[in-house]
């Protein structure tokens, strides 16, 4: 009679087999890159160690960071599709108005676990509705909301390139293919 744990070995060996097996041939790991944005009111508020730390607790790499000061003109460039929008000015205003933290995050599903964790645009409705998120804890307002993150995958492809061109947009989301 073989001892009970051999059998178990025998299971547990296939099981890690199988899995491994089925991750290399059918599983899809989808890797993602976001741009995320520490704006003015961020930095000036000493939230950035704490909005940094709680990017990484969620999973997230940060890739690439800089500290810029931005200048109205490639505000204006950035914030193109807004360019219509009655805050337009004010938003440009606002992002010259200081320094702010540009990285680059990666993680499955960057973007929209990035954008979940920041929480509603208007800082007010997200100390209701997402207590918890970035902009409840640190954001002000609607404009003043501490962070901005891509909104999309093209989004992202856009974003990243802008301020580190160095990063091709080709490899802003990775997926293995079947």
């Amino acid at each position: 009679m073989r001892p009970p744990f051999v059998g178990f070995i025998r299971k547990f060996f296939l099981l890690v087999l199988v899995s491994a097996l089925c991750s290399s041939t059918h599983g899809s790991t989808k890797s993602e890159k976001t741009l995320a944005i520490i704006k003015p009111d961020g930095l000036s508020g000493n939230y950035t160690d704490d909005i940094k730390r709680t990017i990484l607790d969620y999973g997230f790499s940060i890739i690439k960071e800089k500290i810029v000061q931005l200048d109205e003109i490639t505000v204006k460039r950035f914030y193109a599709e807004h360019s219509s929008k009655c805050f337009f000015s004010s938003l440009v205003k606002y992002m010259t108005s200081g320094p702010v933290l540009v990285m680059v995050l990666d993680k499955d599903n960057a973007i929209a676990d990035w954008r979940a964790l920041m929480g509603p645009t208007d800082a007010n409705k997200a100390k209701i509705t997402h207590p918890h998120s970035i902009r409840a804890l640190c954001g002000l307002d609607t404009e003043k909301n501490c962070v901005h993150g891509s909104d999309s995958l093209k989004s992202a492809q856009r974003e990243i390139p802008f301020f580190f061109g160095e990063l091709s947009a080709d490899v802003i989301a990775e997926h293995d293919e079947l």
